[in-house]
């Protein structure tokens, strides 16, 4: 959080109590072939590599870049990235360079990693063997900086790439309490991503002594939606991006202040079985939620829609509940004040207002993949991405955007270890992405056009997670 002018941060104007936890929420040749080896041949000079605008920094010589080293040298946190990925996704190995951990300038102190109590931290991985370019990344939920070690920066780094990540500055489930108006804590995710974007770009100059070749952003949800916000705003530091289900936010709606309520009014009824039961099925398919996606609903009830309302709507609108912070866990509709009745459309314009300072508009400026799971629990494919393809046609950006339904994916790719005969990982299928933004942008190849991709019958679950063909032919390299 940066304050202005003397402002204090809501989280002291509402007195709220000082309880943080971690959230359980939520390009010119192939990389696999061109890696020339580091100029200087290792780590010999990493005492002189500055991030600049980093306020603290510190850097280590590792023989392992990937999950396969940092969880043992303590240059990552698996409970960070517990439960994105399914348990048997391939980790690899042979990655040794520098990586630097450091926090830019901020005054809220959310992300405790390192015993820093400081957030805006960031990762740098700068590989040995590097392939000429970066990827940046947001996190997804509210969680810390190494989120997306397992399941983006591991692959990224085994081809190549030089990685940076960010917290997006603020952490947790009280991440609402940053910022002094709604709205500010999520509009400080995009800066914060800006931010490092040109930090990094700048460190990999210093380290390689040339600037990368290409820069990529990708993000799963939250950090879908700043992939999306960055191709938008700041298409100039972008060579392209994969927009992995990311979050939609436009003041009209949808978004997940629409839907998440009428989940939390109508599964109750749905879940006592009798003769409300059937109806019920249907609002929440009128809501969004896909037929077929019935049996993840009791999970997702009991741990993502009502804290994913509660955090979400006290950060956009706060004097919803009054003094109490982010409602009451669970409340039965008819409750005073209670986000199970949440009617967005019937708040203030201020909400809206608040909305719209995160807003999309579908006016991207450089090449991007979506690639959204079709069974998707949280963020319903129909509430979301169909919605963001069709924004960005209609802002005359079509050509830059393709977008693959996937048949069987869902929210959370650790879901396919307990349903994999009915779900499909969707990390392969980002892989996949990946590879196909990489032609797109070395040799002008233009992916597949969008389509659903189906879900082969049958499919061994092994096999599902490694391959995933956009158009029957690609496969992950």
């Amino acid at each position: 959080m940066r304050l202005t002018h003397g402002s204090a941060p809501r989280f002291w104007r509402r007195g709220a109590p000082a309880v943080l936890a971690l959230a359980a929420l939520t390009l010119t040749t192939s990389a696999a072939t061109a890696t020339p080896v580091a100029p200087d041949g290792g780590c010999a000079h990493r005492s002189h590599l500055r991030v600049p605008g980093a306020a603290h920094q510190r850097s280590a010589c590792l023989d392992e870049l990937t999950t396969a080293g940092t969880v043992a040298s303590g240059h990552t946190d698996p409970a960070d990235w517990a439960g994105l990925t399914p348990k048997d996704l391939a980790v690899p190995s042979g990655v040794p360079g520098i990586q630097i951990d450091g926090y830019f300038p901020d005054t809220s102190a959310t992300n405790t990693n390192h015993g820093w109590q400081h957030d805006a931290q960031f990762v740098i991985r700068l590989p040995d063997r590097w392939n000429g370019g970066l990827v940046v990344a947001g996190t997804p939920g509210n969680r810390e900086q190494y989120a997306n070690d397992r399941a983006i920066a591991d692959w990224v780094l085994a081809r190549g790439y030089a990685y940076a990540a960010t917290d997006k500055g603020n952490t947790g489930l009280a991440f609402h309490r940053d910022g002094k108006a709604p709205g500010d804590a999520i509009a400080e995710w995009n800066d914060r991503l800006t931010e490092l974007t040109r930090a990094a770009r700048a460190t990999v100059a210093q380290r390689y002594h040339r600037p990368p070749s290409r820069t990529l952003v990708t993000g799963m949800s939250n950090g879908g939606y700043l992939v999306r916000w960055q191709l938008e705003n700041h298409p100039e530091l972008y060579d392209g991006g994969v927009d992995w289900e990311g979050t939609l936010w436009r003041a009209e709606g949808p978004t997940l202040l629409d839907f998440l309520p009428k989940a939390l009014r109508a599964y109750p009824v749905y879940a006592a079985g009798g003769d409300g039961a059937a109806q019920a099925a249907r609002d929440l398919h009128a809501a969004g939620f896909p037929a077929g996606s019935e049996f993840l609903w009791p999970y997702h009830h009991k741990v993502y829609w009502d804290l994913t309302q509660r955090i979400y709507r006290e950060e956009l609108d706060p004097g919803f509940d009054g003094a109490v912070e982010a409602g009451t866990p669970f409340c039965a509709s008819g409750t005073p004040a209670c986000d199970t009745d949440y009617d967005y459309a019937a708040r203030p314009d201020e909400v809206r207002r608040a909305v719209g300072k995160i807003a999309l508009t579908g006016r991207i400026g450089k090449p991007l993949i979506t690639v959204h799971g079709t069974l998707d629990a949280l963020l319903p494919i129909g509430q979301d991405s169909d919605v963001y393809a069709r924004m960005v046609r209609e802002a005359g950006r079509g050509p830059l955007h393709r977008y693959y339904r996937i048949e069987g994916g869902t929210h959370t790719d650790a879901l396919f270890d307990a349903f994999p005969d009915r779900l499909r990982p969707l990390a392969p299928c980002h892989r996949s992405a990946f590879t196909a933004l990489e032609r797109w942008v070395a040799q002008g190849s233009r992916p597949p056009a969008s389509r659903t991709v189906p879900l082969p019958a049958g499919a061994d679950p092994a096999t599902l997670l490694t391959d995933c063909a956009l158009d029957g032919r690609d496969r992950v390299e």
